[in-house]
Order: C-alpha cells, then structure tokens, then sequence
C-alpha cells in the first residue's frame, strides 16, 4: 500500500443514516483524536438533503441513542410519539373494519416503544451532527468502489465524478452503502436473497381529525396498509400492493389515487388529501452470509433487508451501529486492534441472530397476512383475538419492538459508550 495515501482510523461507505450515526457514535467513542472518514457519491453538507416521502418508526432504543449523539434535540419537534396502535384484518370492500388488536404502545413507565420521523429530517439532522465533529471527514462526491487488505491497513479506492481516482488507508473499513452494496460484493460476501411479488407504495396525506398518535396496521388481502401518525394532522402511508396493482395505482392522477388511498383509510380520521408526493420501490429479502471479514464489516441495509411489515429495517441498522461502536471501542480502550477479525467475530456473533430472525418472521408476517385465504383469515384473526385478551404478551411484543429485548448494547439503553 502506498504510504502517501490519506489514512483513517475508521473509513465508512455510505453517508445514509446508519452510516452517519456510526461515525457520530464512534467519533464520541474514540475520543477527538480519531480520525474517520464518510465517503459517499451524493453530497454530504448540511442542506443538501432531498425532501423524502418516506418516514421511519424510530424505536425507543434508537431514540435513546439518537439522544446520546445530541441528535435527539434537532428532531424532537418533529417526532411525532406512537401511543397506541390498532390491527385490523379485513377484505378491502369490507364496509366495516373491526379491529382484532389494540394495545398501548408504550415502555418503561409509560415511554412510547415507538416515533414516527420523516426521513429528511432525520438524515438532514445526522449530518448537521457529523458536520460538527472534528473527528469526522465528509467526503461527498465520492464512492469507495472497492478495497485491498493486508495485514495492517484496508486501502479504500474513491472515485469522483470531476477528481482523479484517490486511496484512503484504514484500520476498518464498514459498508454502510445499501442493499446493492458494491464493497460487499468486493468483499466477495454472498446474500441469501428473493423477491416478493409485492411493490412498496409511500405518501403523506393530511387528515380532517386529529389522530391522538395513534398508529393503523390494516391487513388486507394484497398486504399491510401502514397509518404512521405524523406531527399535525398528517400521516405518512406506508402500502404494500401486488406489482401489477401498484403500477396501476401509480399511474392514476393525484384524484384517483387520492380516491384509491380514501379506500384504505381509517374513517374515523376523516377526510383525506394528499399533502406529498409519491413513491414505490420493489420489495425484496436479502440476508448477507458474514457480516465481517478482516479490518470490514457491514451494517444497515448493506447487511440485510427485511419486508417492511413491521417498519424495523432501520432499527436494525441502528442496533448494528450501536453494537460495532461498543466492539470497537472496547477493543481500543483495551489497546487491541479493532480492525481485526478476531475482534470483528464479536460483532458479528451479536448482531446475526437478531437479523437472520427478524428477517424470518417479518417473512412469515407478510405471508401470513397477503392473501385473502378464508381458511387462513380465519386462524389469524383466531391468533389475533388471544392476543387481545393477554396484556403480558402485548407487552412482550412493544419491548420487542421498542428495541429493548436481549442483550442490548448501551447505546440503545442510553448509555455513553
């Protein structure tokens, strides 16, 4: 490796939110003398941030850490509390919802397990936070595209659209680069992937009734119809429709697919308007073989990807970030090296399980429930009464889902690393 190349501590593909909440997090860890590097191909200053209409249910683990990285006060006024949710399991012509499962959605003495953000708020608020670091290298404009290692160092190869090819030298090197994640591939990982025969539609609509915080899950035959409450009478729809469906719904104009989301929507909220665009992407799984090899590991979407059913693909990612920076910090403060597999394998053996079982059960909830099966809907909806009429099992699913189950890094526990 060349010894002119610029060199790093920590080097992480990917300014995303979980690739900017790891250098945020790591950066406090290692104290101000650490020097680590974010590379990405869009730019990276503050502003610059798209308008997005998806939104993400932050759990309160990730809250709690989001508040240790003083990230937590930039989005406050704009995270919008879950302090209820309500499942319903229905056809779609069915004049009359009932809801089989309603429970409070609330931790630890009454803290909501779950925030509905926008996601430019949140990633425009990780930057602000990385841009304010002096520990931290803001490389916008640059993708990495590959990486040697040797025994010391990672060399990480950049390339810029108007700047020659560069190298940066690392101790670690951490994909953050997403589901097509190019440096894993170059890692020579592989994924255990399918595709679902569903689309991901998202939009935001505003309603004419206040919505209390109170979160909708409608299951309906083609897949789950998510109401996310948002600041103001607004809320953020997440929908999963079969593929052929959701092109045809994405080619309505604003009145008829306004009149297509009125459809789904929760009556008891009024009326409805659309108040942003809209979007879709495919849906997909995909679960990587290894999460590390020597001086690289992967986090967030780059190590896997998970049905949105539950909204959890984001928290996961950030339970990966909490996990890498307790595992490199205390190999640092031991004076190990952290870059190496030996000290990677403890990161991996933390974070694996948690993925491969999410991804399997967020698998089978979307099975379960997209399909209009009479046979089938009749045994959820059985399930969904039991679990009406046991509180502690209700119970168990908000921790779940608030982040706090298992072995919890001290991070999402609110902690300082």
């Amino acid at each position: 490796m060349s010894s002119t190349a610029e060199r790093h501590d920590v080097v992480i593909a990917g300014g995303g939110t979980a690739g900017l909440a790891l250098a945020c997090a790591l950066a406090d860890a290692l104290g101000s003398g650490a020097r680590i590097a974010v590379a990405d191909r869009a730019p990276l200053r503050p502003g610059t941030v798209a308008a997005e209409p998806r939104a993400f249910a932050l759990s309160a683990g990730s809250k709690h850490m989001l508040s240790v990285l003083g990230v937590w006060p930039a989005i406050a006024a704009h995270a919008q509390p879950v302090t209820a949710v309500d499942i319903t399991d229905s056809s779609l012509d069915d004049a009359i919802r009932p809801i089989l499962v309603s429970y409070d959605n609330t931790v630890g003495g009454g803290e909501p397990a779950t925030y509905i953000v926008e996601e430019g708020r949140l990633r425009e608020a990780l930057l602000a936070a990385a841009a304010n670091r002096t520990a931290i290298a803001l490389l916008g404009g640059e993708a990495a595209t590959g990486f040697t290692v040797d025994a010391h160092a990672a060399s990480v190869d950049l390339a810029a659209a108007r700047a020659a090819p560069r190298s940066l030298h690392t101790r670690l090197l951490v994909a953050a680069d997403g589901r097509g994640s190019r440096l894993r591939e170059a890692a020579g990982i592989q994924v255990v992937r399918w595709s679902y025969p569903q689309a991901g539609i998202v939009t935001t609509v505003r309603h004419a009734k206040p919505h209390g915080g109170r979160a909708v899950q409608h299951f309906l035959p083609s897949g789950p119809f998510a109401i996310l409450p948002l600041a103001g009478n607004r809320a953020c729809i997440t929908w999963t429709e079969d593929a052929e469906t959701a092109r045809a719904l994405l080619a309505l104009d604003d009145a008829g697919f306004l009149a297509e989301v009125a459809r789904r929507f929760d009556y008891r909220l009024g009326a409805v308007e659309l108040d942003g665009p809209r979007a879709s992407w495919p849906l997909d799984m995909h679960l990587a073989r290894a999460l590390v090899k020597d001086r690289f590991a992967l986090i967030g979407d780059a190590a896997h990807g998970v049905h949105p059913i539950a909204g959890q693909g984001l928290n996961l990612g950030l339970r990966d970030v909490a996990a890498l920076t307790e595992v490199v910090a205390d190999a640092a403060r031991l004076g190990l090296d952290f870059g190496s597999i030996a000290t990677l394998e403890r990161y991996e053996r933390w974070r694996r399980l948690d993925a491969a079982v999410s991804a399997a059960t967020f698998d089978a909830l979307n099975r379960l429930f997209s399909n209009d099966s009479t046979l089938l809907r009749s045994a959820r909806d059985f399930g969904l009464g039991l679990v009406e009429r046991m509180p502690a099992l209700k119970q168990l699913f908000v921790t779940e889902a608030a982040g706090l189950a298992g072995e919890v890094p001290k991070l999402l526990r609110g902690e300082v690393v």
